[in-house]
């Protein structure tokens, strides 16, 4: 580096500056911005190179404390000049606040004034004893593993995002409302970022993914080696790593449940994940939704029937299929066609609803037959538009009782176009819980209007409801009589929650069920959520990861199965 012009007394290394802590203070904004002062520091992490922070992080020495824990010792220096850390500064800037970061800009007169030890790194832990404000911009160090609870920012922005464990959805366990709010508000607080140090969009190669195992970071991986500089940038506390942290998994990628043994029907429930096929002839991308172009489509193509074959099912029920019929050049006929010569599909003529997708149900003729026609629910709230529920009995090839499986697709909780009492109610809900209530209750009326055929077992309701365990949808169908099997066998706490469908914004749980009338229940042998997609990265999904093997991040949801005895 090349110090700046022979420097006056006042300017001289070592002489009186302006106390870092005193620029920082104890407020959440420093009582100097926009004053010019001199500072004298230890740099602690630069960020110069291409495509980084332009500038680099300065930290008061040890003994230049003023032992407040109340008031950061550091600050980031916003400068084209270049710096390596251990370097002691003597610089002159301008003190501001960007987006809440308290930084030093506009800097002149930077000196040299040697080498020293960098400052040692505050101990931390999460949740945060205190907010961490007071560590803005200094060496820390997390002296306990750290979980990985969010990477959906991982291939856009570098940033995969931390707690102390797995976060729940608090609408899993607690009524929608005050706590349920509160909760995911303590959630979010007690966070941190894992950061790449970069400012560009979808970095090549994408940051820490090959340093998990399967050359992938899942969600609920461990993280420790975590030191560094506590940063906050775009309302996030986040971590600048000084070296590689370490990763690791508890538990494997899970192997397909395995099936039981004897005549038991197996039914999948899987989230396609927008499942379009251009115009069925290898042409027409990108499509309205879906695949971009024809090998991404064959890459999604070959994942979901992968996830199928691996799991088995002898009946699938399937939402977010392209609405674009039943003849050879169908996403459904192409997907059934794929899944081999014993698989049929359901067909439901000019009654698939007015949105670009559909749910539908696809069999092995081999395993079960259907019973009478399928019915499509067009009426009440599904007369003029949206994605009307599918309903067909069948029963065992091999005889036995028969079963109805219902596959909906509920209203997701996207807030556009929504007014009136569709607006986020801020009770935990989102957009749209009016409606997806509003949907529950013409489906239970529907279904208990419908006649029930001879040697009976029971109803069973499998898709996306779009909706937590306790969220008003989820009670509807509760009230009429209708259980979730996982949450049955497989109930979540406000400390554990195993099997979860869906992830959002760092927290888990289930969008996707399996509801059965109580005289099902006897007949039920297992419900369970396959983990292969939610909690693995998008970075990985059939658009960015195409030469990816396995049934992994086929969609971004997770398959529901439900094992029967008939």
């Amino acid at each position: 580096m090349t110090a700046g012009p022979a420097a006056s007394a006042p300017d001289r290394c070592g002489t009186p500056t302006t106390a870092i802590h005193q620029i920082q203070s104890a407020d959440s904004h420093s009582p100097l911005a926009g004053q010019t002062v001199s500072i004298e520091g230890i740099v602690t992490y630069t960020a110069n190179h291409k495509d980084s922070f332009n500038g680099f992080y300065i930290q008061q020495a040890d003994a230049e404390t003023d032992n407040n824990p109340a008031t950061s010792e550091a600050l980031f220096v916003y400068t084209h000049h270049t710096a390596t850390p251990g370097q002691r500064l003597r610089l002159t800037g301008s003190v501001k606040e960007f987006h809440d970061l308290t930084e030093l800009v506009n800097v002149r007169h930077l000196i040299v004034c040697g080498q020293e030890p960098l400052p040692e790194p505050v101990k931390l832990s999460l949740p945060w004893q205190h907010a961490p404000e007071s560590l803005e911009n200094m060496r820390v160090s997390f002296v306990t593993p750290l979980t990985v609870i969010e990477h959906h920012n991982l291939a856009r922005y570098g940033e995969l995002t931390l707690a102390k464990e797995d976060q729940i959805i608090p609408t899993e366990y607690l009524k929608p409302g005050t706590r349920a709010v509160a909760q995911a508000g303590i959630n979010r607080e007690h966070r941190v970022l894992l950061d790449d140090g970069q400012s560009t969009h979808n970095p090549i190669p994408v940051p820490w993914l090959q340093l998990g195992n399967d050359n992938t970071v899942r969600a609920g991986d461990k993280v420790t080696g975590l030191s560094g500089v506590l940063d906050y940038r775009f309302g996030q506390w986040r971590l600048q790593p000084e070296q590689r942290p370490h990763f690791s998994r508890p538990e494997p990628r899970p192997a397909a449940p395995p099936k039981p043994s004897g005549d038991a029907i197996r039914i999948m429930a899987l989230n396609l994940q927008n499942y379009f096929n251009g115009d069925g002839e290898h042409g027409g991308y990108p499509t309205p939704r879906g695949a971009s172009n024809l090998q991404a489509h064959n890459h999604q193509l070959r994942r979901l029937t992968t996830a199928i074959r691996l799991a088995a099912p002898d009946i699938v029920a399937v939402t977010e299929l392209e609405n674009d019929g039943d003849d050879p050049r169908s996403s459904l006929a192409q997907l059934t066609r794929t899944l081999g010569p014993s698989w049929r599909f359901i067909k439901t003529p000019d009654r698939d609803g007015s949105d670009a997708i559909r749910t539908a149900l696809l069999f092995r003729y081999d395993r079960v037959r259907p019973e009478g026609n399928a019915l499509r629910l067009n009426k009440d709230i599904y007369q003029h538009r949206g994605r009307p529920p599918l309903s067909q009995t069948f029963s065992p090839v091999t005889g036995g009782k028969s079963v109805r499986v219902v596959v909906p697709h509920l209203k997701s909780k996207s807030c556009r176009n929504a007014d009136g009492p569709d607006l986020d109610q801020h009770d935990g809900q989102g957009c749209f819980s009016t409606y997806r209530t509003r949907e529950a209750r013409a489906i239970t009326r529907w279904l208990s209007s419908l006649s029930t055929p001879d040697n009976f077992a029971g109803t069973l309701i499998t898709g996306d409801l779009n909706s937590y365990a306790l969220e008003t949808p989820l009670v509807t169908f509760r009230q009429a009589g209708y259980t979730s099997l996982v949450h049955h066998f497989h109930p979540c706490t406000p400390d554990s929650c195993r099997y979860h469908s869906y992830r959002y914004q760092g927290e888990k749980g289930s969008l996707d069920y399996a509801l059965a009338t109580q005289v099902l229940i006897p007949h039920v042998m297992a419900a369970t959520i396959w983990n292969i997609n939610a909690d693995e990265p998008r970075a990985l999904n059939y658009q960015s990861a195409p030469d990816l093997s396995g049934p992994w991040r086929a969609s971004d949801h997770n398959p529901v199965i439900t094992d029967l005895q008939l």
